[in-house]
């Protein structure tokens, strides 16, 4: 079957599911194969469940014609999802970075929805499987898409662009994350790179945070470019004070003062002043834009301030590499307030640096006083330091219950496999 042919079924049936046990009457199933399923297998279970239709590149037993062959499954939900977007004529920004490219998008989205009928990622569905299901989930009312992307490996982002076609683009920053596939930062600026090579190739626009000299560099040849940053931009800012949540200070590029926000550490100063670029640059109302960004609230696990028997805690255990690590650490022993507890979980895919990068966090942690300070998982259990040591997040749990911590305040970050937020639960 062709994929315009697919697009007219599709159309008829806008809903997609590659899990049976989520399938509705007239969803379209795409049996996605992975290392440890295979969707082909559950086909005829998405029809009995009420599937329209079931994709599949495997032979099925039987004849059923609501059974649809491809020669892969997976391409061809690609495909279907370009062919959606090419539908469209309006604004795509795509956002990408090694920190805080989900809370970006999260900001960013609240800010263009205050103007704009805005379609987004949902969570972190920022893989090739999320993305085009994301994209395929946006409704002809759209007047704005704002797509994360992200990736462990070069040529990736370039494959996301190729059906995500994006207008519009912006790297949050390029530090030290996915080691493992990227295998150095110079690998890592390379491949979120590449979706500024697309926007370069395509006449598109890109949102730079002019302090850093990398991005500078990496957005050169572009032919629109839009900066913020904290002094030299289009739009600056610099955090306004150092109690629980940030405030910015906008000192250029807008009418806005002060914005109080519900986030939690200096870090994301760029994230708002981002949202604030974007904004700006689609006209959105400069009291709009205030107003969008001290109403978001965080969640899963992100930059969340959590107030619980007595105790602050700063729950910002969605992911974790060196570089937000150190950004964390940093801000909590800036931030006010005594009894200051971490417990950290390890840091995943750093490759052949991850002994050192855990020993330079140690090494961080030294630099400061502490109430108490637990390490667990990762590569902290192979190196020399004076810290509380777990296996895992269930163990840390138990012993966090023992405390009985009081008027403490407690960080609470690590990689997501570490599962970090159990301890609170």
């Amino acid at each position: 079957m062709q994929i315009p042919e697919l697009y007219s079924l599709f159309l008829k049936h806008p809903s997609i599911q590659t899990d049976t046990r989520k399938i509705k009457a007239g969803d379209l199933f795409f049996a996605l194969k992975g290392p440890n399923f295979n969707g082909n297998q559950f086909a005829q279970q998405a029809l009995h469940a009420g599937a329209a239709y079931a994709v599949v590149d495997e032979p099925i037993p039987g004849k059923d014609e609501r059974i649809i062959k491809t020669s892969d499954v997976l391409q061809t939900l690609q495909d279907l999802a370009k062919h959606h977007r090419q539908q469209f004529n309006i604004p795509f920004i795509a956002i990408t970075g090694s920190n805080g490219k989900t809370t970006t998008k999260e900001l960013v989205h609240q800010v263009l929805s205050e103007k704009y009928k805005t379609y987004t990622t949902e969570g972190n569905l920022n893989n090739h499987i999320g993305i085009p299901l994301t994209i395929l989930k946006i409704k002809t009312d759209a007047q704005m898409a704002v797509i994360e992307m992200g990736a462990n490996h070069q040529k990736e982002i370039a494959a996301y662009c190729e059906y995500t076609l994006p207008t519009h683009g912006l790297i949050t920053n390029s530090g030290k994350a996915h080691l493992e596939g990227f295998g150095s930062i110079e690998g890592v600026r390379k491949g979120k790179g590449e979706l500024f090579d697309y926007l370069r190739a395509n006449n598109g626009t890109a949102f730079v945070m002019w302090d850093y000299d990398y991005l500078q560099e990496m957005s050169r040849g572009i032919a629109t470019i839009k900066t913020y940053g904290t002094h030299d931009a289009e739009v600056s800012g610099l955090v306004n004070t150092s109690s629980a949540y940030l405030e910015v200070k906008i000192t250029g590029g807008t009418n806005i003062d002060v914005i109080k926000t519900q986030l939690v550490g200096e870090y994301n100063l760029p994230n708002v002043l981002a949202a604030v670029c974007v904004g700006k640059y689609f006209e959105v109302a400069d009291e709009k834009i205030k107003l969008a960004l001290e109403q978001y609230t965080p969640s899963n696990s992100r930059s969340q301030l959590i107030e619980k028997d007595g105790n602050k805690i700063i729950l910002d255990a969605y992911n974790a590499n060196p570089s937000s690590m150190k950004a964390a650490i940093e801000n909590f022993a800036k931030m006010d307030g005594e009894n200051k507890v971490l417990l950290l979980g390890g840091m995943m895919e750093l490759g052949e640096e991850s002994l050192a990068e855990h020993q330079n966090i140690i090494d961080l942690i030294n630099k400061y006083r502490w109430k108490d300070v637990v390490l667990t998982g990762g590569d902290y259990s192979k190196l020399q330091h004076a810290y509380i040591n777990f296996d895992n997040s269930v163990l840390v749990k138990e012993w966090f219950k023992q405390q009985h911590f009081n008027n403490a305040n407690i960080l609470v970050k690590g990689s997501r496999s570490m599962q970090m937020e159990k301890v609170l639960e």
